[in-house]
């Protein structure tokens, strides 16, 4: 049959499916009203398919990716389009690729850009934009001497409108989350802010294994982009790499598109990380995603997209030219991991990673019923969120 626009209150059958876990082979999912999982069933259930039932000849059925850390896409970049607008370009863009569920990410900024942010994230979550889960501000209290592609000039300390901008702003959407520095903000506001429901992650840093970890023992329980801009491991000083890698209630997300980290040192993490914290995929996708610009403007400065790569003029990485199926991808066939993992480092990790395991990231009853159609090869066929399908795909 046609596919439908709307599932809600129906089911889709497809050869395989896997719900987070493992796979179920000719199966069905069933799809309530309000477009969360009612159930999956194998193919042994001999049910009675109806009118109702979408019965896909091939390929195979996953759930859809988690990326929390994404500035933009569609040709916009957040920082650039502070507004609903802005948000709901940078989610259909990304939904696309696979992506049913995302942070819109602001990179340091002035305060008021950064108010603004806040205010479009509220007003999204509002109107419920379609894959919009919060907002993620990477900055501005970071580290100087691991700016990476920040501008040094905004950033600056934590004071008390800060704070409060935060606990006010995270009763207001899904998810709120934070990248600070663990030498820069203290364990008294990271309780804060922690207590108000913001994650903190620790990133942009160049603290020691114990200033990350006094900051993780507060509350800190995340870590942005393994190994990029944060104090490395060494055999007398761990470092942030350290921390994250022993810590094993922490979570970091790693961008793997084999430009911001060597694949020998995505299997080296992979092989030493404890758990249960897990190191989960990030796209940290820019304005270009989606289209073939080759140069767009963060902060009044020109990045520059060649090769893969995205860089401002003196060389230095400013965020990825990469989406989240195509991470999937290099993780299963350039690190050599199975599928299933590949999966989950892009959705039931992540979500685990900011307390929505069950509800995101999985196809098991009572989640979110936003998956992805993905053909025998893995190219994306079509994308559901929350039971309706994407007009991107």
């Amino acid at each position: 049959m046609t596919s439908p626009q709307d599932l809600t209150g129906r089911s889709i059958r497809a050869p395989r499916i896997f719900d987070g876990e493992r796979w179920h082979e000719d199966a069905t999912l069933d799809i309530e009203p309000g477009g969360r999982v009612g159930a999956l069933r194998g193919g042994d259930a001999r049910t009675v398919e109806t009118d109702g039932t979408l019965t896909l000849e091939g390929g195979m059925l996953v759930p859809g990716f988690v990326d929390l850390q994404v500035n933009g896409g569609g040709g916009v970049l957040f920082n650039e389009r502070t507004d609903v607008e802005g948000i709901a370009t940078i989610c259909r863009a990304h939904a696309r690729y696979g992506t049913t569920a995302l942070l819109t990410t602001l990179v340091t900024d002035t305060p008021e850009i950064t108010r603004s942010a806040l205010e479009a994230g509220a007003a999204a979550a509002r109107e419920d934009v379609p894959g919009f889960l919060g907002l993620h501000l990477e900055g501005p209290h970071l580290s100087k001497a691991r700016k990476g592609a920040h501008d040094p000039s905004l950033i600056r300390s934590m004071d008390e409108a800060d704070l409060r901008a935060l606990e006010t702003a995270a009763a207001t959407m899904p998810r709120l989350m934070t990248t600070v520095a663990a030498e820069t903000v203290g364990p008294r506001e990271i309780e804060r802010l922690t207590a108000a429901g913001v994650h903190v992650s620790l990133g942009h840093s160049n603290a020691s294994r114990g200033e990350a970890a006094t900051a993780a023992d507060s509350g800190a329980k995340l870590v942005t982009h393994l190994f990029n801009a944060m104090s490395p491991l060494a055999h007398r000083e761990p470092g942030m790499v350290g921390h994250a890698l022993d810590r094993g209630d922490v979570h970091t997300g790693l961008i793997a598109d084999g430009v911001h980290v060597d694949p020998v040192a995505i299997g080296i993490a992979l092989r030493a990380k404890r758990g249960p914290g897990r190191i989960f995929l990030v796209s940290d996708a820019m304005a270009p995603l989606g289209t073939d610009a080759e140069t767009f403007e963060i902060n009044g400065r020109t990045v520059y997209r060649r090769d893969g790569r995205l860089t401002l003029a003196d060389g230095t990485l400013a965020g990825a030219d990469i989406d989240m199926l195509s991470s999937v991808l290099f993780m299963h066939r350039r690190i050599g991991i199975p599928l299933e993992e590949a999966l989950r480092m892009a959705s039931s990790h992540p979500a685990a990673a900011i307390g929505m395991e069950g509800e995101l990231g999985c196809l098991r009853a009572g989640a979110r019923a936003s998956f992805i159609h993905l053909d025998d090869d893995l190219a994306i066929r079509s994308v559901w969120i929350d039971g309706h399908r994407s007009g991107n795909d």
